[in-house]
């Protein structure tokens, strides 16, 4: 697989440990209460920007009280909560936001595989990981293939290569078919919002709102019933 070089500056290594530090400063208190966690995105793959989010995943969340509980006794404040379903068919998930560019999210139903397998796909690490300073592969979001090595990374559109980057990550060939057809689809008609995006006011629970919605949305519903 061929592909383009691309060398970091000294001031990329800078902004990219930064970053690494404040993941696993958020990371911190969700480990330190055995909940397990992960980022994913560029802060996995090492292709950062000064403005690259930190969003720290569960994939398998408690309830949400104890994770919040969790984040309290560490100090961490939020500045807002959300609930956020991109469209009708796609899982519902909470946000826990600390400022603009760092978050907390996890799913509020079960998933199917081709969600679970999306931070695959985008390049993931646990807490340790982390910590090692390790990078690994995964597709940006302009469907190039980034490949960490020493100086920097290799990237490689994916296009006729599917089959080779699926091997690479460990997914399934159509998870890349599937993220192809996704992102191309928003880059010809443009983002048009999302399905639910609600925010929680501070005597809100998740739990509470989300039974709520899926009392008032068939779609919410439907996703309940098929568990995944």
């Amino acid at each position: 697989m061929q592909g383009v070089q691309v060398d970091y500056s000294e001031k990329h290594w800078k902004t990219l440990k930064k970053l690494r530090s404040d993941a696993a400063s958020m990371m911190k208190p969700l480990v330190d209460t055995h909940i397990y966690c992960l980022v994913y995105g560029s802060i996995a793959r090492g292709d950062v920007s000064e403005t690259s989010d930190i969003d720290v995943y569960l994939p398998t969340p408690p309830s949400s009280t104890i994770i919040e509980a969790a984040l309290e006794s560490h100090g961490s404040r939020y500045t807002r909560r959300e609930i956020v379903q991109a469209t009708p068919s796609y899982a519902a998930k909470a946000y826990i936001y600390l400022d603009d560019l760092k978050s907390y999210s996890f799913p509020l139903v079960p998933l199917r595989p081709s969600e679970a397998d999306f931070t695959g796909f985008a390049g993931k690490i646990d807490y340790d990981q982390l910590r090692e300073d390790m990078r690994v592969p995964g597709v940006n979001k302009d469907l190039v293939f980034i490949d960490p090595n020493e100086t920097g990374h290799m990237e490689t559109p994916i296009r006729g290569i599917e089959g080779i980057v699926a091997k690479k990550l460990g997914v399934d060939t159509r998870i890349v078919y599937q993220r192809e057809r996704t992102l191309e689809r928003r880059e010809k008609v443009g983002r048009t919002g999302v399905y639910i995006k609600r925010e929680l006011s501070p005597d809100e629970s998740f739990g509470a709102v989300f039974n709520e919605l899926a009392r008032n949305d068939s779609a919410i519903r439907r996703r309940l019933r098929k568990k995944g």
